[in-house]
């Protein structure tokens, strides 16, 4: 559903992208930003590399939430801290930004060390301040290189309303997954299932919200139907030069009796706003992703999956 939309709306699309422009010219003045920092990228070898940066990031002050291989070519490692907690603690949905998500990538000889821009995501993600605490500790850790994603830069009040064209979510649109009779009933059941791997689903990390009745899960997918494969995805979306693997992994946020998740229209097009409608390496080719994610992490979440366009019927 959601991409026969959008082939019907190629026109908005164009206008979307000549509106954006307009809006970059304006605010020209104001601090540009992408959604990836590339530390280095180095000869060397992926073990030493991901052991030299997870001990640079603790020496920083970060705790690791968690560390995965979405593949073999690459490793990430989701890094929180109390500053990261508390201000997600203060926003609605807030759990969605309580971590940065560093990765170790290996490309052509080469290995790829990026991480996720604090800037970038507190204004995606709504928060409440621009996650400077941590973009100090990331730099003190890694260092600050360029920054990198899409061929042209947003700024922070662009990032806080964006979306990718008319018709396609916004932050404060997610998908409800499920709902249970307490917040601790739905953090075990949304534990436990990834914990049986449920539709090729499973935990990477836990994150508890200081304040109030939210957790949030880091979540890999590996499910039979390549369209809610990560791999799959990540081979179609994930192709310049220098990788955008601090993508992954996806999140899911248990707030009070409910659980959520963001749509992939949103949070795909949020990380790569410049990836094409249509052609080689386009949102066509992953047009049944977002579905088939939704369905994985409703069903997982104890919710009726209802379509696309529908959210979930809890039950």
């Amino acid at each position: 559903m959601y991409f026969r939309k959008i082939t019907t709306l190629a026109l908005g699309a164009m206008a979307f992208i000549g509106a954006n422009t307009i809006a970059l010219n304006v605010n020209a003045a104001e601090e540009q930003i992408k959604p990836f920092i590339l530390a280095s990228n180095n000869a060397g070898n992926m073990a030493s590399t991901v052991a030299d940066v997870t001990a640079k990031l603790k020496d920083a002050g970060f705790e690791i939430a968690g560390t995965y291989s979405p593949y073999p070519t690459a490793t990430i490692v989701v890094v929180t801290s109390d500053a990261l907690r508390s201000t997600a603690g203060k926003t609605e949905m807030g759990g969605f930004g309580a971590m940065q998500r560093v990765a170790v990538t290996e490309k052509d000889g080469k290995i790829q060390v990026s991480y996720t821009n604090p800037k970038y995501m507190a204004a995606s993600y709504r928060m409440d301040g621009d996650l400077a605490s941590a973009q100090a500790m990331l730099e003190k850790a890694l260092g600050n290189g360029e920054q990198f994603g899409p061929a042209k830069a947003k700024t922070a009040a662009q990032m806080k309303q964006y979306h990718y064209m008319i018709m396609m979510p916004y932050f404060d649109e997610p998908n409800l997954l499920g709902c249970a009779g307490s917040f601790n009933e739905m953090v075990s059941r949304v534990e436990g299932n990834l914990a049986k791997g449920m539709n090729g689903l499973s935990q990477v990390y836990k994150i508890t919200i200081p304040g109030k009745d939210e957790v949030v899960f880091g979540v890999t997918s590996k499910g039979t139907d390549k369209m809610a494969n990560d791999d799959y995805i990540m081979s179609e979306i994930d192709f310049k030069e220098l990788r955008s693997t601090a993508h992954l992994p996806h999140e899911i946020v248990v707030s009070g009796d409910k659980a959520y998740a963001l749509s992939l229209r949103f949070r795909i097009a949020m990380n790569f706003p410049d990836l094409s409608m249509m052609g080689a390496n386009s949102f066509m080719n992953i047009m049944g992703s977002p579905p088939a994610f939704q369905k994985a992490v409703t069903e997982l979440s104890g919710g009726e999956f209802k379509g696309q366009d529908n959210k979930a019927k809890c039950l």
